[in-house]
């Protein structure tokens, strides 16, 4: 099953995807046949590192990026003049397909995105796929490697879910300084006729004249002549010299 939005529709085909003898590289191999019965093959090596390198086929690409998105799935970016023309993200699937997501530009600049699925192989398969079938085991090396994935995985997003609620604390903290600040600047702006004292509390008042002022009597304590249009706040000075809002 396809969902193809741009290029030769594949009628068949095979798509590999093996590391080199070294462990430092992938190599990805396709051969297809479009339904036009037009045979088509492609083979390119690209370095596992997640940094960007000098792509063989210049007329593909100039350079060419591989990235883990986590322990089943990686994605290959093209890049030419320091933008991507095409993206191609690789999922192993839970019932072991592979489904391929190309995303790339046609040439009015419009995205174009297809959704290829390759149905698993005797060869990739832990287990026989019928009862006279010889067993089939994955290597020591693959599920040691599939171990180490699946802990690096699990370790890095509780990581990454501790950033992110320190962040969230952060970004909370810098908006209640932000608040301070501005109630602080109006406070010092406004009239004062004592020197406040830290820790006590004080009432913010908007005067007739549209300027303000601070005083030591509550709202409740002026009865139904208060000399303000309203109180704006209640509030209390800090060590540090800022001003609170209090309930």
């Amino acid at each position: 099953m396809c969902i193809y939005n741009e290029g030769l529709r594949p009628k068949s085909g095979t798509y590999k995807i093996s590391s080199s003898p070294e462990k430092t590289s992938m190599l990805i191999e396709m051969n297809w046949v479009s339904i036009e019965n037009k045979a088509f093959s492609s083979i390119y090596e690209i370095i596992a590192d997640e940094k960007t390198h000098p792509f063989s086929d210049q007329h593909v690409a100039e350079k060419a990026c591989l990235t883990f998105i986590n322990s089943h799935s990686f994605e290959v970016c093209f890049y030419t003049n320091d933008h991507i023309v095409l993206k191609i993200a690789h999922h192993i699937m839970p019932n072991g397909y592979l489904k391929l997501i190309e995303e790339g530009h046609r040439n009015d600049g419009s995205i174009y995105q297809n959704e290829i699925f390759y149905h698993k192989q005797l060869s990739v398969l832990p287990y026989s796929s019928s009862t006279s079938g010889a067993i089939i085991r994955p290597t020591e090396e693959g599920v040691i490697r599939h171990k180490v994935l699946t802990a690096m995985e699990e370790q890095t997003n509780i990581q990454l879910a501790q950033i992110r609620e320190q962040v969230e604390l952060l970004a909370k903290q810098a908006q209640e300084i932000h608040k301070r600040k501005e109630l602080s600047m109006l406070i010092y702006s406004a009239k004062l006729n004592f020197v406040p004292v830290i820790g006590q509390h004080y009432y913010l008042y908007e005067k007739k004249d549209n300027s303000y002022i601070l005083s030591l009597i509550g709202p409740n304590e002026w009865g139904p002549n208060s000399p303000y249009i309203q109180c704006c706040a209640s509030v209390k000075l800090l060590a540090d010299h800022t001003w609170m809002e209090i309930p």
